[in-house]
């Protein structure tokens, strides 16, 4: 059989949503257990991720972690830094981040923001230590993307949450909170 007919076998944890003109990526380090076990982004019960989504407006209802693929029709994509990797943070090893891949990827999406959503994806995109990096907007964009680091939604992140970047992503993207 030719090569051309052959087909790839993806070894990636989770598939990217990258399409062309997205208002936001959200950027991980690498699939989670729980998410790379059931295929969807942020899947573990105690993530904040999709609630937080809903709570500052940046979407119109609440999503389910199986329901990411939908999101592209709201402007929203997603990718990892370690795309064939899966668990914590401190379990991706360097060699497994894959910058000029996400680069590449970035570029062709080119959304209005970058949002990532753990210190160590944005530290290993900007080479800056974790310690270095704050929070919210950063000043430095890439290319025509804001770059933003959101806390981690992540339940093992909880002394860190603040929902207050994630709520300037949401201005930035002229959508606003939600009352109560």
């Amino acid at each position: 059989m030719p090569n051309r007919w052959r087909k790839t076998i993806s070894r990636e944890k989770l598939p990217d949503v990258l399409v062309p003109g997205l208002d936001v990526v959200f950027v991980g380090t690498a699939a989670g257990r729980r998410s790379a076990a059931v295929g969807a982004y942020y899947a573990h019960p105690g993530n904040r991720f999709w609630r937080t989504l809903f709570e500052v407006g940046l979407t119109p209802r609440l999503y389910q972690p199986h329901e990411f693929p939908d999101l592209v029709k709201l402007g929203i994509g997603f990718t990892d830094m370690a795309k064939l990797a899966s668990g914590m943070d401190h379990e991706i090893a360097p060699e497994q981040f894959d910058v000029p891949r996400f680069e590449k990827a970035i570029a062709r999406a080119a959304p209005r923001a970058i949002a990532f959503t753990s210190k160590k994806a944005a530290s290993v995109f900007l080479r800056e230590p974790t310690g270095r990096l704050a929070p919210g907007r950063q000043k430095r964009p890439h290319n025509r993307s804001e770059i933003f680091i959101l806390t981690s939604p992540s339940g093992a992140a909880t002394r860190y949450w603040s929902v207050a970047p994630w709520a300037e992503l949401a201005a930035f993207l002229g959508r606003r909170e939600r009352d109560g």
